[in-house]
């Protein structure tokens, strides 16, 4: 079904010198409560976005929006944002609606390469140190995976959940999901505590992206060309997105049942993707921040499963209860070699 209604596609277009249309093609990637239309025009090629209810905030797309063109003027690899003709706005509201038109930029996906995990690494240096010292006109949002009381809601209610979703588990089965989410909040709460007392609370707090993981990027062979999705922005220690990087550049998985993947992570992804960090001119990882850097994952890794679980029973197409075991296996793997982890980034042999 074509996302935009056909007069709606007029009036927004109408605002915006982008040559004469060609083609319009439907872009499957990300939310689809923000469908997203690729333009092909005799002037290039367009990715027009309806902002998804909920993130339609004017304040906070300004916020966005004023982060993401600090970093175009200084030659940041991210999509261009386009402004309307009239008044040269970066956002168009129309209708009680946001839209956003951006230049389309062609990649690939994540290849799992520790030259692209390296790469990954470096770019984020560079977004940090382009944002170290970006005052933004509007409020940033703050708020983290880090001891959020959302997470330790949701993992309260992910056995019910995963009950309801598999209409109803016998009690054999239903305790033992209750026994790995208790496991869970209980490690998820010595993470929190074994951060905070590395001193997180004092370290300084700049913008950071939030979200950065393969999805938010596109690549030419082992080369970020494009980071994108810069919504999750917020006001947080840096580390926040060094570990939850490293974790995601480094994770293992693959097939249908969760149950089967592996434990650990890929130690030469999650050891480029450090590297390429360390690289950046200015930005090399504190001692402190790499010995939080294992809590800090084991955080991220259970935010990201438990509030999906928490409110569906399932994670994407996967089973509750088998994703949530396989994150179990997980984090006790980071937790048993946390230390082996930060000897391996400071050279030393795992």
């Amino acid at each position: 079904m074509f996302p935009f209604e056909p007069q709606e596609l007029a009036t927004v277009l109408s605002h915006y010198d982008a040559g004469v249309i060609e083609s319009i093609q439907t872009f499957p990637r990300g939310s689809r409560k923000a469908p997203k239309l690729v333009l092909k025009t005799d002037v290039g090629l367009y990715l027009l976005k309806r902002r998804a209810p909920g993130k339609d905030d004017p304040f906070k797309v300004a916020f966005c929006h004023a982060m993401q063109l600090h970093l175009a003027q200084r030659q940041f690899p991210l999509p261009r944002l386009i402004g309307t003709r009239r008044q040269n706005n970066s956002m168009l509201q129309h209708e009680s609606r946001i839209y956003e038109l951006f230049e389309f930029i062609h990649g690939v996906d994540y290849d799992r390469s520790p030259q692209a995990a390296t790469d990954a690494g470096k770019t984020l240096g560079l977004f940090h140190k382009l944002l170290r010292d970006f005052d933004p006109p509007y409020e940033p949002p703050g708020g983290s995976y880090h001891g959020a009381k959302q997470v330790s809601a949701a993992l309260e209610r992910i056995p019910d959940a995963i009950g309801q979703a598999g209409r109803n588990l016998e009690e054999p089965r239903h305790k033992h999901v209750r026994q790995v989410a208790r496991c869970l909040r209980d490690w998820y709460g010595q993470a929190f505590e074994a951060v905070n007392q590395l001193g997180f609370e004092d370290w300084p707090r700049q913008i950071i992206h939030s979200d950065w993981h393969p999805g938010n990027m596109l690549f030419r062979g082992p080369r970020v060309v494009a980071v994108i999705d810069y919504d999750s922005a917020r006001l947080q220690p840096r580390i926040m997105d060094i570990a939850n990087g490293a974790l995601q550049f480094s994770l293992l998985g693959g097939g249908d049942e969760p149950g089967e993947w592996p434990e650990g992570i890929d130690l030469e992804r999650f050891r480029a993707f450090l590297h390429g960090y360390d690289t950046v001119p200015e930005c090399v990882i504190s001692r402190a921040e790499l010995r939080a850097a294992p809590h800090l994952m084991i955080e991220a890794l259970i935010a990201e499963a438990a509030i999906p679980l928490g409110a569906t029973g399932r994670f994407n197409q996967y089973e509750g209860g088998a994703f949530l075991g396989m994150i179990q296996r997980k984090v006790r793997w980071i937790l048993d070699h946390a230390q082996a982890l930060v000897n391996l980034v400071d050279g030393e042999s795992y």
